[in-house]
């Protein structure tokens, strides 16, 4: 059996360009052009969905986790790109932040120790 490798993430939005646009700010500042946005190889693709509400109501059902190298400036970053941040939070294996975009939707960064 194959071991299946995640290439892409699709997220809904009912406001696409501007959520598209937030994520490039946050979390691809040098990213130009169209299509899908390549964070180091895997791609996240938003698209415009009528079968959703405006704000995801159940955000911590699915989480995308990013893992850094330098905490305080990938937190730096996404706060200038106006994440809202959920919870901080110092652990024994690392430290993790959790942020949502303006839709919503949760995601996290970790810089494991």
């Amino acid at each position: 059996m194959a071991t299946l490798k995640p290439g892409s993430m699709l997220v809904g939005s009912t406001r696409p360009e501007e959520l598209r646009a937030w994520y490039i700010k946050a979390l691809a500042p040098g990213f130009t052009g169209e299509g899908p946005i390549d964070l180091g190889g895997f791609h996240l693709v938003v698209c415009e969905r009528d079968d959703i509400d405006a704000k995801n109501d159940q955000p911590g059902r699915s989480i995308v986790n990013f893992h850094v190298d330098d905490f305080d400036a990938v937190e730096a970053q996404l706060s200038a790109a106006g994440a809202e941040w959920i919870s901080i939070d110092d652990r024994e294996p690392g430290k993790f932040g959790t942020f949502s975009d303006p839709d919503g939707n949760y995601l996290q960064i970790i810089q494991w120790k």
